[in-house]
């Protein structure tokens, strides 16, 4: 019964998502607040009828409801309770509610806290919202019903794919998808200002919450994949280039640069009709990462393959969205009136520079991911377009954009000093020198470039913390003097100087574990021991071991280091019974200075095993600066000044008490 309720209340949902497309769009072209208002009521019933309808369905995967194709083919009696929770969103169906239940999210969001906005401009917003949430609920009932019965009904289920079956990607997929889908918020203010003919500071302000916390939540997206295909795909490394790695990383990329941009404009009022334009393709982006995941034109463990009608059918919403939001900006967007000017070295062409290196570092990864596409399109020949085209054309981009990331926030608006800012940021560059030194003293071995990187990295982090100490005014003023100041700093300031600083502590990551990672395959017998990284690896040999759905054998490992004991590892080749199908688990030995990582292989007869073991240098720093990054976004966030655009309270002034008459 609880099936049938989900299936209703997506209907419902479809019905009340046509009424606030139409009815509040149409209130505020002919200014009748009352049909403006329907928005709010409208878009929260649609995210309350939506959490039925997705708790429906995970009340079917929980009690393992066979009778439910999507269950059926997802899921199985014996799977673990998380992983049949994670069932839910490990699939297409499932995954497309979860798709438009944090749209509707987001569209409640701002009709439960967007009090303060234009009535007009809200009511344009949520109309906006409701229509890509009615297209994907169309494209949902028509072509991919995740509560479709079967009869008869099967007595267990076929199971989810084994590798998706860990921790990370239980979690991977709805922090991913509310990056994807909350760039829709940015999309719809773009439309609605348009549409309004209202794009200003207020607006840029207004936008720039919902935008970062779309990237909030991309970016721990995007980390938590990178983290489960480093430990669960057994090939030790973090990024692979990956057509779908790459669809997430595109919108990653323009929704960064569309936050700096956001900033001139509600500053300076400058770089309008960039700001619209980046917002349209930011989503239109994300819109491609769907065609691509689930059109069957890719062929990745982390792609859905489903039948390519469906992919015709999310074209035609791309075709719709992204082509009429385009024709609509080239109409409108010669008569938006542009802000003021700025000199080239100031802090608004600090973010202007930024903005040209990512979107051309986005337009690099967009050819990239296409041009084999477009190619087996054409004449059907495959190739592969793998990481030394992405090395050899976004890390160029990316370096420049690295050194004068720490100049913008010191540099002032409509005309800076950089002479200035150098001397700011002095002892920043000599600690990226000294950091430079340091690593070419201790490197043995090449690549030569890489203290360099790590140079970069360290020039990142302590520019960051540089512009903390010019706020403060120290060396300037006395210590509690420059406390005081500290603590008085509004959040947004702190949050892009710890974001900044995770981007440097990524950069460094990336440096030395791409440069100076060790690799070993070999065959070991019991007793035999292997020596990577000043580690000695003792194999032990074999042992089985039963888990709830699966049965491995596992590669018994001592560790040591200078003859004393460092611990054990135990990685393993599992057969999982539903489906069944054989995966690789590594073992990881985490320490300051890096992995150590050990997976055993095939039997090679004669009692030997093949053995692959790696050591993969300060590679947590990779994880660690994009944990950074998010606590910098949360940081800036919860400054009020950035919450839906809403003023800082003032506090009320005490009423001076008149004097009384004298007598």
């Amino acid at each position: 019964m609880s099936v049938e309720l989900g299936h209703f209340a997506l209907v419902l949902a479809f019905l009340i998502c046509l009424v606030q497309m139409i009815l509040p769009a149409w209130g505020a072209q002919i200014g009748e607040a009352r049909l403006m208002r329907v928005g709010e009521p409208a878009a929260l019933l649609q995210l309350g009828l939506l959490i039925v309808a997705f708790g429906a369905l995970t009340h079917a995967y929980i009690v393992s409801d066979f009778s439910v194709s999507n269950v059926w083919a997802n899921s199985h009696s014996t799977k673990p309770l998380i992983y049949r929770i994670s069932g839910v969103w490990g699939n297409h169906e499932g995954s497309m509610l979860l798709w438009v239940l944090i749209l509707a999210l987001f569209g409640a969001a701002v009709a439960a806290f967007g009090s303060n906005l234009p009535t007009t401009l809200r009511a344009n917003v949520l109309s906006v919202q409701a229509s890509i949430a009615l297209a994907f609920l169309l494209f949902i009932l028509l072509t991919s019903n995740p509560f479709t019965r079967l009869d008869p009904v099967p007595l267990d289920g076929r199971g989810l794919n084994p590798i998706l079956q860990d921790p990370a990607l239980a979690f991977h997929p709805p922090f991913l998808y509310a990056g994807y889908v909350g760039f829709s918020m940015a999309y719809s203010f773009a439309i609605a200002g348009l549409i309004e003919g209202r794009t200003d500071a207020a607006w840029a302000r207004w936008v720039r919450p919902w935008t970062l916390a779309a990237w909030m939540c991309l970016t721990v997206g995007i980390a938590m994949g990178s983290w489960w295909a480093y430990y669960e795909l057994g090939w030790g490394g973090w990024w692979f280039w990956d057509p779908v790695e790459n669809a997430s990383f595109m919108p990653w990329l323009a929704g960064t640069a569309l936050l700096h941009s956001a900033v001139v404009m509600e500053k300076r009022e400058a770089l309008k009709v960039w700001t619209i334009l980046l917002a349209i393709l930011t989503f239109s982006l994300s819109l491609m990462g769907a065609f691509l995941v689930r059109s069957g034109v890719l062929s990745s463990v982390h792609a859905f393959a489903v039948d390519p009608q469906r992919g015709v059918f999310i074209l035609g919403i791309m075709s719709v969205f992204i082509g009429g939001a385009l024709t609509l900006y080239a109409w409108r967007a010669p008569s938006l009136r542009q802000g003021g000017l700025f000199a080239p070295i100031s802090r608004e062409g600090g973010l202007v520079l930024n903005n040209v290196l990512l979107t051309t570092a986005t337009g690099t990864v967009l050819v990239g991911t296409l041009y084999p596409l477009a190619l087996e399109a054409i004449n059907g020949a495959k190739i592969s377009v793998g990481p030394p085209y992405f090395n050899a054309t976004f890390v160029p981009l990316m370096v420049p954009l690295l050194l004068a990331l720490p100049f913008g926030p010191l540099l002032a608006w409509k005309r800076g000093d950089v002479h200035a800012a150098l001397q700011r940021l002095m002892i920043a560059g000599l600690l990226a020198i000294g950091a430079a030194v340091v690593v070419f003293a201790f490197v043995e071995r090449g690549p030569w470039l890489a203290p360099f990187a790590i140079a970069l990295g360290v020039w990142v982090v302590a520019g960051a913390i540089s512009e903390l100490l010019f706020r403060a005014r120290a060396g300037n003023a006395q210590g509690a003097e420059v406390l005081r100041r500290l603590g008085n700093l509004p959040r947004s300031v702190y949050g892009t100087a710890i974001a900044h600083a995770g981007v440097g502590v990524m950069v460094i990551g990336i440096a030395a574990t791409s440069a100076w990672q060790s690799e070993k395959i070999l065959t070991m017998r019991p007793g035999q021991t292997a020596q990577i990284a000043g580690y000695e690896l003792t194999f032990k040999g074999v042992a089985p071991n039963d888990g709830p759905n699966y049965r491995e054998i596992i590669g018994l490992m001592t560790v040591s280091r200078g003859g004393s004991l460092v611990t054990e590892l135990a990685p393993s080749k599992r057969q999982y019974n539903a489906p069944p199908q054989a995966t690789s688990e590594a073992g990881i030995y985490v320490a300051l200075a890096g992995d150590l990582y050990a997976l055993r292989g095939d039997d090679a007869g004669d009692g030997a095993w093949a053995v692959r073991l790696y050591f993969n240098p300060l590679v947590r720093l990779i994880w660690i600066g994009a944990v950074i990054m998010f606590i910098g976004g949360a940081f800036s966030l919860s400054d009020r000044r950035l919450r839906v655009g809403a003023p800082s309270r003032r506090r009320p002034r005490r009423p001076v008490p008149t004097p009384a008459p004298a007598e």
